[in-house]
């Protein structure tokens, strides 16, 4: 994984300053399964102070010839730390201005969509400030509220944006103009389809009940813990499970996963304690080093989720996490990523609540096995620990790999309740491990209703049902919760006239999603 820091141009004869540091790729262990972190690009990027146009110079070799010209200046922001002019940023694309957030924002701020500028996280960016494990007079109450069609990008590896217990996001897109969190190389064009790890992420703290305390304890209800690879305190967790850490609308959040410690990396999107009262949906993760999202506690819900090239697992939940999600995309590479879905509570069985997550209409496509897969969870799906799973209404299509393992431990070991799902394996289908054998494994699948084993998949376009998806019968959702839209289908796209996934993504090698959308993953949009 390289971070490379920005050649940096200042005013007249002042100090110039190139700092290139090179961090070698890591294969590293993380929580529940092997995480890998893999290498991202590099490239300098020349930014020059001041208010002026573009003054070319060095920019890692792509020297522009885009539409896009920079911005006059950076708009006026209502925190009194205001916005740091750091200059223009070349690339294919054009030339934009740069406005770098304060470290932390203390005052509830809108970041508004001006032609010709990006907004730039430079290291860790904190919204407010932590207010504890309960609500009180000690919360700051901020809000930072994104405009559809703003772009931010992480300026270093160690750059990730931290929503704080008692603040709040507000990053609302739109089916034509999504909110995106990227990379600097992915704004100099230096990105390919299989780059990755190129910053941190972004990470949701809240009240919202946990397990597997890092302070305090499930037994006294006092159980926070802290965000991996933070090196300073980043603390989630509290009893409030309808807590509200704001809205994500229409997101992509691109080339996330850079390792923060020792053996700990961040991915696209962090759920930490998020209670229900926050609404998250129509959310993309691309080319995550790490998770495409991964939920920690809390009772989260998301509906319209797309996962492409996650290189760990496409979701991953897990201590003591409540969720909900309906309508989900998960592709993965060919010959890359880990599991597809990856839910446990990483070995404290007798940690209360229970994992519990309730999937319907996911279309989960894995064409290749990768080494990773064989080396960790070991199948395209993996139930473990002290967790509860209902999948319904949807497909595993992993041809080349066992479709489901379940490791049994502890007194109450994994479940799975399933309905109306097909599923298309190599020809062993089920592995147990653990106090399960993979007999049992399959009696698991097998015994809920309108369950296929042996699949077939018919998608068109790579992933919109076709005539094997419509034929199976759909299982009635909504008993589950109040949450799911009742549905007829299967799968996560019924026919060619379900697009509710285009114009907000982007496409790549792995997953097209049409012409209407914001181009390619590996481009900027310039609308």
């Amino acid at each position: 994984m390289h971070m490379h820091l920005a050649e940096i141009q200042m005013n007249g004869d002042k100090l110039k300053l190139l700092l290139l540091c090179s961090l070698s790729a890591l294969a590293l262990a993380g929580c529940g399964a092997d995480d890998i972190s893999s290498p991202g690009t590099g490239g300098n990027v020349t930014i020059n102070n001041g208010t002026g146009g573009n003054t070319g110079g060095n920019n890692g070799g792509n020297n522009g010839g885009g539409t896009v010209t920079p911005a006059s200046g950076c708009p006026t922001i209502a925190d009194p730390q205001g916005l740091k002019d750091d200059g223009t940023i070349t690339g294919p694309t054009g030339t934009y201005r740069v406005c770098t957030l304060p470290a932390r924002i203390n005052t509830s701020i809108r970041l508004t969509k001006v032609s010709g500028l990006l907004y730039q996280m430079a290291g860790r960016v904190d919204v407010g400030t932590d207010g504890g494990f309960t609500a009180s007079s000690s919360d700051t109450n901020v809000t930072l509220t994104i405009d559809p069609g703003v772009i931010l990008f992480g300026g270093t590896g160690q750059s990730w944006l931290a929503v704080n217990r008692g603040n709040k996001i507000s990053a609302v897109g739109t089916a034509t103009q999504p909110i995106i969190f990227t990379s600097r190389d992915n704004v100099l064009g230096l990105n390919t389809e299989t780059s990755q790890g190129q910053w941190g992420g972004v990470v949701l703290m809240g009240r919202g009940r946990v397990t597997d305390c890092t302070t305090g304890s499930v037994a006294a209800g006092t159980c926070e813990r802290q965000t991996e690879g933070a090196a300073d305190p980043a603390r989630f967790g509290g009893a409030n499970d309808a807590d509200n850490s704001g809205r994500m609308s229409f997101v992509q959040i691109r080339y996330s996963g850079f390792v923060l410690g020792a053996n700990v990396e961040l991915q696209s999107l962090t759920g930490e304690g998020v209670g229900s009262g926050t609404v998250i949906d129509h959310i993309m993760s691309y080319n995550s080093s790490d998770d495409g999202s991964e939920w920690f506690g809390g009772s989260p819900n998301m509906k319209h989720y797309i996962a492409v090239g996650a290189d760990d697992d496409s979701i991953d939940v897990d201590t003591g996490a409540r969720m909900n999600v309906q309508f989900a995309l998960l592709i993965q590479r060919s010959g890359a990523g880990d599991a597809l879905n990856e839910i446990d509570s990483n070995g404290f069985e007798t940690d209360t609540p229970r994992t519990k997550l309730q999937m319907s209409n996911f279309t989960m496509i894995q064409p290749a096995v990768s080494s990773n897969n064989e080396a960790n969870d070991q199948a395209s799906a993996l139930y473990r620990g002290n967790s509860d799973v209902t999948l319904v209404n949807s497909v595993i299509a992993s041809p080349n790999n066992e479709c489901i393992r379940m490791n049994g431990s502890g007194a109450t070991p994994a479940t799975l309740t399933a309905h109306s799902v097909g599923l298309n394996c190599n020809a062993t289908k089920f592995l147990g491990t653990g106090s399960y054998n993979a007999t049992q494994v399959a009696g698991f699948f097998n015994a809920g209703t309108n369950n296929r084993d042996t699949f077939t998949p018919t998608f068109s376009g790579g992933f919109i049902n076709g005539s094997n998806e419509t034929g199976l019968v759909a299982f009635n959702v909504t008993p589950l919760s109040a949450f799911f839209t009742a549905v007829t289908y299967i799968g996560a796209v019924k026919d060619s006239a379900d697009t509710w996934y285009a114009g907000w993504t982007c496409n790549s090698t792995a997953a097209n999603f049409g012409s209407g959308n914001s181009g390619a993953c590996t481009s900027l949009p310039t609308t």
